[in-house]
């Protein structure tokens, strides 16, 4: 959204963003964004909620990242760009997107991403040709934590626990992040 520009010195950019569907962005200078926050209370609250929503978005995302594996992150995602879980009916076709974007916001490569791809699909979770439609079979089995074992479990999960040191399962966050 470009609202780390309220904050930042002027001409210094934070972030950058890319966007996987048409779309068309404004442009608003600092100073009348400010001035329109203090003036407009209405927009300033619909402001506040899109960063608080964003900040725990980031937040799950982290946790994503840090607790899961790459396979897990990858449904994470198709559910998130399907909208499941959010009120109303879920769009099951998710915008058109490469293996080497999802690779990108997954962390991984894009032959992993095929790999799970294709084996997403084996299990009846996803269908695509052309699109992806994910199907609510993927949401029970990463919710009810039933994602089926591979022979060799990819071994990317950092330690997470004490807990998990001394032999007990370590903790499944992943489960609250879906809903943001």
């Amino acid at each position: 959204m470009g609202e780390e520009a309220l904050a930042a010195i002027a001409g210094l950019r934070l972030a950058a963003a890319s966007a996987i569907t048409a779309g068309t962005a404004l442009r608003i200078d600092r100073e009348e964004m400010i001035h329109v926050l203090h003036v407009e209370h209405s927009f300033s609250d619909l402001f506040l909620k899109v960063i608080l929503e964003r900040s725990v978005r980031i937040q799950a995302n982290l946790v994503d990242q840090l607790f899961n594996s790459s396979e897990e992150r990858l449904a994470r995602i198709l559910l998130l760009m399907a909208e499941f879980g959010k009120p109303g009916d879920a769009e099951q076709y998710i915008p058109k997107i490469s293996q080497e974007t999802l690779a990108e916001m997954i962390g991984t490569t894009r032959s992993r991403v095929s790999f799970f791809m294709n084996r997403f699909r084996k299990l009846g979770f996803i269908a695509y040709n052309g699109r992806i439609k994910v199907h609510k079979s993927l949401l029970n089995a990463v919710l009810l934590d039933q994602m089926p074992e591979p022979k060799s479990r990819e071994a990317n999960r950092p330690v997470q626990s004490a807990n998990c040191l001394k032999g007990g399962t370590p903790p499944r966050l992943n489960r609250l992040s879906l809903m943001y």
